[in-house]
């Protein structure tokens, strides 16, 4: 990646890894925007549903054709659900479609700014970029779930429950929508563990150095 041009570094991380406070180092550092949730708004007035719904569709483990199955066999009323069936509208919204509109969303931002992105797909949605950087931070689950116990003052057990909906939420959604794992390394040009003694601040700067 050159910094010199526009560019767009992609930042995905694990629920509790302190991987979206890493993202924003960078971005201050790089004088660049930062967007984790900056796609929230435009998901809602494109689909004119709650990003709620849209991450509980999101996490559904069908595919397209069989969203349209589930309507066809069971009939409108039965399959009616706020993940899959908009009644008041009489129509489906399905994941593919969602993935669609994100890889959009996010493309427009970066042709028009250099920009760190964290999280919401993006390094899939920043494959086709010319000049970009894709970063995948993870940490032990000890890790994580300390931390989401001090940020979210949840109990152990709590915590853990989080971690595994999130986890288990973001997994299928590539996988059935983008054809990938979040966990493959291969999608990704550095790939850090957040876990010992390192600080957010020293992680950032590690990235710079990377990019030289």
């Amino acid at each position: 990646m050159n910094k010199n041009e526009r560019f767009v570094i992609t930042i995905n991380r694990e629920l509790g890894s302190g991987g979206r406070t890493v993202g924003r180092i960078l971005a201050e550092k790089l004088g660049v925007p930062y967007y984790d949730k900056a796609i929230i708004k435009p998901l809602e007035e494109k689909f004119d549903m709650p990003i709620d719904q849209i991450e509980r569709l999101k996490g559904n483990n069908r595919s397209w054709w069989e969203d349209i199955k589930r309507v066809l066999i069971l009939g409108e009323e039965a399959a009616n659900s706020s993940e899959y069936y908009d009644e008041e509208k009489n129509r489906l919204v399905t994941s593919e479609a969602v993935l669609k509109a994100e890889k959009e969303i996010l493309y427009s931002i970066a042709i028009k700014e250099s920009c760190v992105i964290a999280g919401r797909s993006a390094f899939f949605a920043m494959n086709g970029f010319p000049n970009h950087l894709n970063i995948l931070i993870q940490a032990s689950m000890e890790y994580r779930l300390n931390r989401v116990m001090e940020k979210q003052k949840l109990t152990e057990k709590e915590a853990k429950k989080v971690i595994k909906e999130v986890d288990e939420t973001r997994e299928e959604y590539l996988k059935n929508n983008a054809g990938t794992s979040r966990y493959d390394t291969r999608n990704y040009d550095l790939v850090i563990k957040m876990d010992g003694s390192k600080t957010e601040e020293e992680v950032a700067n590690a990235i710079l150095a990377f990019i030289g």
